[in-house]
């Protein structure tokens, strides 16, 4: 198998891990004990490893190792700043544009998955689909140039919602808020529907402090 296909498939299996919390925010990984589990030389999980930093989703601290980064208050609020106005221009040429009955088909689907993952719980789904949802806002505004900001992205955005999970199960109005936006591009009501994804991504910060409360709650529950 060569080298390159084997380093990939290193590096889908770490992300992987990363995204569903096997691997914890702050966690270390190490080379050695990395290539000794998947059985392989230190080569292809020093390429996976190399290309998880790149997206971000890993994070090199000179003297001390690799680490799955922990992303500050600060961090939040300049992805969610990215994702704004990257998202607020895709929507906006959604809505100028005549025929959206594809995205709107599209987009009530992934909310019906939505429904359904959060009657059963599955926080972890719930954020994939809300990622789903979004990136095809994105991908219906026509940018390739657009769709690949919106990429780089991707990786660090589901490192917030890993942090924000806590603040997921808390909020009721999670697919009121997505139904309502398929609403509104559907009747191509600019304003309000560019408004609606403003107040859409709300306060990242705010959400942080709500899901650590909830997870030292939890543990405080455990605990006792």
């Amino acid at each position: 198998m060569p080298r390159t296909t084997l380093s990939g498939q290193i590096a889908g299996q770490i992300r992987a891990s990363i995204l569903d919390g096997s691997y914890p925010l702050g966690a270390q990984l190490n080379e050695m004990e990395l290539a000794s589990a998947f059985g392989v030389s230190r080569g292809p999980v020093r390429e996976a490893m190399q290309r998880l930093i790149q997206e971000g989703l890993l994070r090199s601290e000179p003297h001390r190792g690799v680490f799955v980064p922990e992303l500050a208050p600060s961090d939040l609020i300049d992805i969610y700043f990215v994702r704004r106005s990257l998202e607020l221009v895709a929507m906006r040429r959604i809505l100028e544009t005549p025929d959206r009955g594809g995205v709107v088909r599209d987009l009530a689907g992934i909310v019906r998955q939505m429904k359904a993952a959060v009657r059963r719980k599955d926080w972890a789904q719930v954020a994939d689909l809300d990622m789903q949802f979004h990136r095809r806002i994105v991908d219906e505004a026509g940018s390739e140039r657009l769709t690949r900001s919106f990429a780089t992205l991707q990786a660090e955005t589901r490192l917030c919602l890993q942090m924000l999970m806590g603040g997921y199960s808390e909020n009721a109005a999670l697919i009121d808020e997505h139904q309502l936006l398929v609403d509104l591009i559907e009747r191509g009501a600019i304003e309000p529907a560019l408004a609606e994804m403003e107040r859409h991504f709300g306060d990242p910060v705010r959400t942080l402090h709500k899901a650590n409360a909830s997870r030292k709650e939890k543990l405080g529950a455990e605990a006792a």
